[in-house]
């Protein structure tokens, strides 16, 4: 196979193993910056080109897109699809995964288990939307927030308020969701390839961190799921629409809760966290499933 990834920066851990994988496997991959990426969009023969060079012949493409250029991502995705080219994770798939509002909205209405969550503009309901969530202590976020980032821990409803009014105060639009303590700041990531749990590791926060990021300190360790975390998890994937992924959780006293599903999920610390090829799984999944013209969407929507 000749296979395309879209991805800002080669020198990172997953693009390489990625790259690796597929070469092992005797395919070629191609990692292409997708902000460097610009588009023909013709009637009938849509086109992708790359530094003057334009791009066909391709039988895959995985997306790597980063949360700040997730627009211009799945555009250029978009049109690999339109081309025919079969992608390991669909555009409308990412978008969705994205929007943590529509992607809470989702996993609702499918019955997956989620934090209490509460959603509103005006400022003047502060009150209210606190008292849904069950009050301080109280995780705040914004809804662009990647890695931690633009996530905050309330502990008092005064605290709370003036955080929630500073951020819409700026015009930004935030979250507000139940602090499961039980979890004792740490929390479970499961990979999901082709609707099955591959791997999962258990990420603790640093000392004094109620984010269990591994981005800011956290460390990783192979972890065994119950029935219900594999189960939640590949229906959070199924959801969102996404042949593989992240999907984050916690473990609260009344069951599994998820908290995102990551379209682009880090190999690094679940690789080295569990000894599994991660990377070599993806790749099989595309060996098994790449067919031109076997995307679901084809682009639209």
């Amino acid at each position: 196979m000749k296979i395309a990834m879209l991805a800002r920066n080669p020198k990172l851990y997953s693009h390489q193993r990625l790259k690796e994988a597929a070469e092992t496997r005797g395919h070629t991959l191609d990692i292409i910056d997708t902000l460097r990426c610009y588009m023909n969009i013709a009637s009938r023969k849509p086109e992708v080109y790359h530094n003057g060079e334009n791009l066909t012949g391709y039988d895959a493409v995985i997306p790597r897109i980063g949360a700040s250029v997730t627009f211009y991502g799945t555009a250029v995705l978009r049109q690999f699809e339109m081309m025919g080219v079969y992608p390991l994770n669909e555009s409308v798939a990412i978008g969705r995964s994205r929007d943590k509002l529509r992607s809470m909205q989702l996993m609702a209405r499918d019955g997956i288990g989620l934090p209490v969550t509460t959603f509103a503009h005006d400022p003047k309901q502060t009150e209210e939307v606190l008292a849904l969530a069950g009050g301080a202590p109280i995780v705040i976020k914004l809804l662009e927030g990647t890695q931690g980032i633009g996530v905050v821990l309330a502990d008092t409803d005064r605290s709370a308020k003036s955080v929630v009014e500073a951020f819409r105060g700026a015009g930004v639009n935030i979250l507000l969701q139940e602090f499961i303590k039980e979890a004792g700041g740490t929390d479970i990531r499961a990979i999901v390839v082709g609707g099955k749990v591959v791997a999962a590791m258990k990420r603790t926060g640093a000392e004094g961190e109620f984010r269990s990021n591994l981005h800011r300190g956290g460390s990783a360790q192979l972890v065994k799921l119950s029935a219900e975390e594999r189960a939640i998890a590949v229906r959070a994937a199924k959801t969102m629409g996404l042949n593989a992924c992240g999907v984050d959780m916690l473990r609260a006293n009344h069951g599994p809760v998820i908290m995102e599903v990551n379209s682009s999920p880090g190999l690094e610390g679940v690789e080295k966290a569990t000894g599994l090829d991660i990377a070599g799984m993806m790749i099989e999944y595309l060996e098994k499933n790449a067919k031109k013209g076997a995307t679901k969407t084809k682009g639209k929507g």
